[in-house]
């Protein structure tokens, strides 16, 4: 068999696993606020989506001393999948019973079990296909949430404990392919634990460098706002009549893909400042769109700020990466890439769930009545598969639901999505003021 077929028999494999592997996190992630609040465990919304950072922040440490060393990494990533799996799929009975902690630490099992393989992922694909194949692969996970958020608002899902079911037997599926994955041998294998890469106490070491020491307090502080979409977008487009939240939020991802395609001519052409600077504009935008959006429920606002995900995530996530990759010296290029998902998906992460949580309080409950109203007033019925794919972008409100009750959540949420808009506003500002790129896009010696 030739390299050309080899190559291309791992990217195929390779490009199942991406996709199977987001689709997993996106089948539930999303819209897990509408679930978790129809079945009145409301009150563990927060907490459960913080269950993502915490894993990431701790990620980074169960690579560096078991999946680095130990274990082939296609079979490491087997087992984490099969036991997160089998623990997604005992959601349903503990939400059943009521029991909201175990509920709760099921999530955080799950995610404990599924954001090593984030980082396993990208070793196995890296170690199987060049590098400039990888793109080629790891669109395909965006594709798997894509397709997560249509199959979801396609069988009417967006609000039912079955995204669950639907998420624990994908990660089974996927342990078992993992299993036909090409072996991938421990990166690490036979060294000694190096307890300054684990604790990215080298890459801590660029802090001293006063452009990269800002990109990395603006990256996490960010974050803080960022966390509010992720968290609870899907309930505000519920409570404005969206009748597929999921379905309707894959149009971010959709987005995603074409602006991925773009941040190579983009990062030549406008530079790490510029690019991070419309990054952070995007989310403003988005918010102040949301915002002003609510009070009449105007669909194109609503549907604009969920396209520019696109924006809003490459050009600030991807953008970072790429920087950190050329401001890192070759031999802790690993180590600085960790420590910025460290500080962005982690801390300021779970930061950003805490606090939009907290910020929930006032409309939370107007939020429950509503959607509670907008669901009695919708016909059932078995619907067309024409009717059913029309609902991603299907926005109505019925007749029966009470103006005064719609008027009042929908002030809450202008006066809950301006709150991001100007935090988002002022790191922005404080980015521009601090942040200044003298180099000129070459790469950092190893020193």
């Amino acid at each position: 068999m030739t390299n050309t077929q080899t190559t291309s028999g791992a990217t195929v494999k390779l490009s199942v696993m991406m996709f199977l592997q987001f689709f997993v996190w996106g089948s539930w992630f999303v819209t897990l606020f509408l679930v978790l609040g129809k079945v009145n465990l409301g009150s563990i919304i927060a907490d459960s989506y913080s269950t993502a950072p915490i894993a990431a922040i701790i990620a980074p440490l169960f690579l560096g001393l078991v999946a680095d060393r130990f274990f082939s990494s296609e079979k490491v990533m087997a087992v984490l999948m099969l036991i997160g799996g089998a623990l997604m799929l005992a959601v349903p009975g503990a939400i059943a019973s009521g029991n909201g902690t175990l509920v709760f630490w099921l999530f955080m099992g799950h995610m404990l079990c599924y954001m090593p393989t984030l980082g396993l992922g990208n070793i196995i694909a890296f170690s199987n296909v060049p590098r400039d194949v990888f793109p080629k692969v790891r669109v395909w996970g965006t594709i798997g949430w894509i397709a997560a958020g249509l199959v979801a608002g396609f069988l009417g899902w967006s609000d039912s404990v079955n995204l669950f079911r639907m998420a624990g037997w994908a990660a089974v599926i996927l342990g078992g392919f993992c299993f036909l994955l090409p072996n991938t041998p421990p990166p690490s294998a036979g060294q000694p634990v190096n307890m300054r890469a684990l604790l990215m106490l080298d890459a801590f070491a660029l802090l001293k460098r006063p452009p990269f020491l800002v990109f990395i307090v603006c990256s996490t502080l960010i974050c803080i706002p960022l966390a509010y979409y992720y968290s609870n977008a899907s309930a505000f487009l519920g409570n404005m009549g969206f009748e597929q939240a999921a379905s309707a939020m894959s149009i971010g991802q959709m987005s995603e893909i074409i602006f991925m395609l773009l941040i190579p001519f983009f990062f030549r052409k406008l530079g790490v400042k510029n690019m991070i600077l419309i990054g952070m504009g995007a989310w403003v935008l988005r918010y102040l769109l949301f915002a002003f959006g609510a009070p009449d429920q105007v669909a194109w606002m609503l549907f604009l700020g969920i396209a520019l995900h696109g924006i809003c995530y490459d050009f600030f996530f991807v953008t970072g990466f790429m920087f950190t990759d050329r401001e890192a010296p070759k031999a802790v290029r690993g180590q600085a890439q960790s420590m910025l998902v460290f500080f962005t998906q982690g801390v300021g992460m779970l930061i950003g769930f805490r606090v939009a949580g907290a910020k929930l309080g006032p409309v939370a409950e107007s939020t429950g009545d509503l959607s509670t109203a907008i669901a009695a007033g919708r016909s059932g019925g078995d619907l067309t598969f024409a009717q059913q794919l029309s609902q991603m972008f299907s926005v109505s409100m019925p007749e029966s639901v009470s103006p005064d009750l719609l008027g009042k959540t929908s002030d809450l949420w202008k006066a809950y999505w301006m709150f991001p808009a100007l935090m988002a506003a002022a790191i922005g500002v404080l980015f521009f003021a601090t942040f200044w790129d003298k180099s000129k896009g070459e790469e950092k010696a190893d020193s």
